[in-house]
């Protein structure tokens, strides 16, 4: 069944029902449009996310906490904020308690590790200055018992992650596991998760196709079922190993990304990655192949690209319910 074929028997289903259709359990998160709609209302995007049945909100704290609470909790939402690694991380712990979150998200580089360091002395002194700031939200999590969940943001390899959970990681310390960054860095999706679905408190997950590039490959976020990952069983490994953890969407809808894997300046942070890795990655983009190209927006225009970008974040809910069991 085809994603039009699907969508209509959806529809069909839904239209023959009394009731609305049972709200997905999966959250969504505010970078589902990060390209188009940027939501800055984080009340307006909680009013959206009930409208589209989804089951939780992921996003920065909002500026009327107890409105949005009540809001949320009488809809039926879970929540998760975002936080900044630097700061008073001590601060946005007690205000994401005050608006019930049950996790926040942190993230170490907002950058890709290939573009945002020219140098490995740079890319060194990233890593001291992260370690620092995540020893003292580790700390904090312990101390205020509340879970914090660092993301492998195109800035960890498999292997970084799991040393710093080693270190780091704990009851209130984890990983957002986010299903497609590590991509980028030449990880194979299905062994990421799987060795750091123990340490996950909090997700993002989103279906990934590729294609060749001349400087390596590109990569985009897709719709549920459009894509080359095995979304059914990432998700059942998580569930697995972290039955409580929040699934929660990141589908982001935008040009495909360039992973300049065949040029120099992508190694400079990387010079003891194994050749098998780049040669395990490659095979795999020349051999599973998209179903059709990857998606392009330079040809819509911005009431298309703000269309498109919210029937995708609706279009896998849809999915996760009916498909993955969420």
């Amino acid at each position: 069944m085809n994603r039009r074929q699907f969508a209509a028997a959806s529809i069909a289903a839904t239209a023959a029902m009394s009731a609305a259709p049972p709200r997905c359990q999966m959250g969504v998160a505010t970078t589902c449009y990060l390209s188009y709609w940027r939501p800055r209302d984080m009340q307006e995007f909680l009013e959206h996310c009930i409208d589209m049945g989804a089951g939780g909100v992921q996003s920065q704290i909002p500026a009327d906490i107890p409105k949005h609470r009540a809001r949320r909790e009488q809809a039926g939402l879970f929540y998760e904020s975002m936080l900044p690694l630097s700061g008073d991380i001590v601060g946005g712990i007690r205000k994401s308690k005050e608006a019930g979150a049950v996790a926040a998200r942190l993230g170490a580089l907002s950058g890709r590790r290939y573009e945002s360091f020219a140098t490995m002395d740079e890319w060194k002194k990233f890593v001291d200055e992260a370690r620092t700031k995540i020893a003292i939200a580790a700390k904090a999590a312990e101390a205020e018992k509340f879970p914090l969940a660092l993301e492998n943001h195109k800035d960890w390899t498999r292997e970084d992650a799991l040393a710093l959970m080693k270190e780091f990681g704990g009851e209130y310390f984890g990983i957002l596991l986010d299903t497609g960054n590590n991509i980028s860095l030449l990880d194979e999706t299905q062994e990421l998760v799987e060795k750091l679905a123990p340490y996950a408190l909090s997700t993002h997950l989103k279906d990934m196709g590729w294609q060749e590039h001349p400087d390596g490959f590109e990569m985009s976020e897709v719709p549920f079922g459009e894509g080359q990952l095995d979304m059914k069983r990432i998700i059942d490994t998580i569930r697995r190993a972290r039955p409580n953890t929040k699934m929660t969407l990141e589908m982001i809808t935008r040009n495909p990304l360039v992973v300049p894997c065949l040029t120099e300046k992508y190694w400079v942070t990387m010079p003891d990655r194994p050749a098998s890795t780049l040669a395990k990655t490659l095979r795999t983009v020349r051999t599973d192949k998209p179903r059709q190209p990857l998606p392009r927006m330079d040809s819509l225009s911005p009431e298309e690209r703000l269309r498109l970008e919210d029937d995708n974040v609706k279009w896998c809910l849809n999915v996760a319910r009916e498909r993955y069991g969420l």
